[in-house]
């Protein structure tokens, strides 16, 4: 099988996405782009009433929000920034410079068109909220507990799993995290 030259690495927040796409991404000499920087991008240049989607997030809360809202409002801003998703992946499968694309707003839908050949769609799950939030403890200490951001991250977690799944994408369990850079190896191929 050939390598691939764009990895697409989805995932809900606190997965475990970036533990895997910095190495994955220094091993192979690929560009690492993390969708959260597209989005910031994006949101400098729109307005809310030119994209609420995109801007749900800077003008909205999620209390009160149910996991559903909250996955649903995740989903409407990841299908509002596919076009930029699609021009930066075109850009590099025209240059042929490899790139590691990774981030929450990665849907399985999405990263379906692009199967085959020289890009390979990964989705990272761990379905235990509990985790999410000892993952989110571990790296943004000062945000102090975090219970309802984790139990929403697990909803919308599952859900990319399920779609993925149904879509003959692979879905690479976050633990054990040990072997876990072997794993996504495996997953696409390498």
């Amino acid at each position: 099988m050939a390598q691939w030259r764009v990895l697409l690495l989805g995932g809900a927040s606190g997965s475990g996405k970036s533990a895997l796409s910095y190495p994955v991404a220094r091993a192979r000499g690929a560009a690492l782009v993390e969708v959260d920087d597209l989005v910031v991008a994006l949101q400098s240049i729109t307005t809310a009433e030119q994209q609420p989607a995109l801007h749900h997030w800077l003008t909205r809360s999620d209390a009160g929000m149910s996991a559903e809202e909250v996955t649903a409002a995740q989903v409407a801003l990841a299908r509002a920034i596919e076009p930029a998703l699609a021009a930066v992946i075109t850009n590099h499968l025209k240059t042929d410079l490899p790139l590691v694309l990774e981030g929450d707003y990665l849907l399985p839908a999405f990263c379906a068109r692009w199967t085959g050949g020289a890009v390979r769609p990964v989705f990272v799950h761990e379905p235990d909220a509990g985790q999410l939030e000892r993952n989110y403890a571990s790296r943004e200490p000062a945000a102090g507990v975090q219970r309802k951001r984790a139990a929403d991250s697990a909803h919308y977690g599952d859900r990319l799993a399920a779609e993925a799944a149904g879509l003959g994408l692979p879905v690479l369990a976050a633990r054990p995290w040990a072997d876990a850079l072997d794993r996504l190896a495996r997953a696409v191929g390498d």
